[in-house]
């Protein structure tokens, strides 16, 4: 399917990822519109700090992708719609579970039902590698056993298999797109790379972690963006779960000790802070990605290695001013 010209609506598209396939997806010549969460504020989260020239060709739809009837409205018109709404704060799912049962599953119905009725010709919906579980062999395909051990996976999960079955049910035109750990500018300091580089930017090479032993597959943002655009052209792709991950793993530790390095810091890793541990047994030990079917499927793989990721995420919050928006000491759940 060609995407040029075509107008797609991007959920989520005020966060991290969201953000940047926004961008992505106008240097691709669609017309772009982005479901904001509403807030008072009429704030647009990281849309509000792109380039000018970009903002401009984007249109705003304020809503909450909880309310079937704003899901219907935002998407009237739309050829494509990439989902990306979704609570994704681990830590923060133990607390407020019924929060991401409203917002991960019954959202993705919004989606999904609004679909059918407004015959859209692509959905392409936004998965985790966190519904895997600890890896139960490496690396994690498409068939690995699905093994959710937090209340985020899990609702990531059902949403998961709620389009799968629309598509196997009505033929809704549904990919399910499944990253392994993105990171890049803008990203939350919830995640581990923003957490390190603050940190250490802030501090006096003292970084608090929780466990250092867990291994993540990780990706620049700019490529997991280019993968959603692939899996929205290419045909075969519909009714498929595709991995997007650089099929490398690295532990924490070694990653504190890699982003050190590079941004030629001291570094103390004070590991097993207790605020940063997940619950007993909860903790994801391993993701390891085979992304051979992305390759085939899609003709996607990585353009940047680990090394030139982090060196453009480094640049970017060491900008001036792209500090302020972190708040380096305290743990963000």
């Amino acid at each position: 399917m060609e995407i040029r010209n075509k107008k797609v609506l991007v959920t989520g598209g005020a966060g991290f990822i969201g953000s940047h396939l926004t961008e992505e997806l106008l240097d691709n010549g669609c017309e772009v519109k982005v479901f904001v969460h509403y807030n008072s504020f009429n704030r647009w989260g990281w849309i509000d700090y792109l380039p000018a020239e970009k903002k401009k060709n984007i249109e705003i739809f304020t809503g909450d992708i909880r309310d079937p009837n704003g899901v219907r409205e935002a998407m009237k018109g739309c050829e494509v719609v990439f989902h990306l709404a979704a609570l994704i704060g681990i830590p923060y799912s133990y607390h407020s579970p019924d929060t991401y049962v409203d917002t991960n599953v019954k959202g993705t119905l919004n989606i999904l039902q609004a679909a059918r009725q407004l015959d859209v010709s692509r959905i392409i919906h936004t998965s985790t590698s966190e519904i895997y579980g600890t890896a139960q062999f490496v690396p994690i395909t498409e068939e690995h056993p699905v093994n959710p051990q937090s209340p985020y996976a899990a609702t990531k999960a059902s949403a998961d298999f709620l389009a799968l079955t629309f598509y196997r049910s009505f033929k809704t035109p549904v990919v399910v797109v499944r990253p392994f750990n993105t990171y890049g500018p803008r990203q939350s300091a919830r995640a581990i790379i923003p957490t390190i580089i603050t940190q250490l930017i802030k501090g006096d090479g003292l970084v608090r972690l929780g466990s250092v032993t867990p291994t993540r597959d990780l990706n620049f943002v700019k490529d997991t963006a280019l993968g959603f655009i692939r899996a929205a052209i290419t045909d075969a792709a519909l009714g498929e779960v595709v991995n997007l991950g650089s099929n490398y793993e690295i532990s924490v530790g070694d990653l504190a000790l890699k982003i050190a390095g590079l941004m030629g810091k001291n570094i103390r890793i004070e590991d097993g802070a207790a605020e940063r541990l997940r619950p007993e047994k909860s903790e994801v030990e391993r993701l390891w990605a085979e992304n051979r079917k992305a390759k085939e499927l899609l003709g996607w793989q990585p353009s940047f290695n680990l090394e030139e990721g982090l060196k453009e995420t480094i640049r970017w919050f060491s900008l001036p001013g792209n500090m302020e928006f972190y708040k380096a000491g305290i743990y963000t759940v």
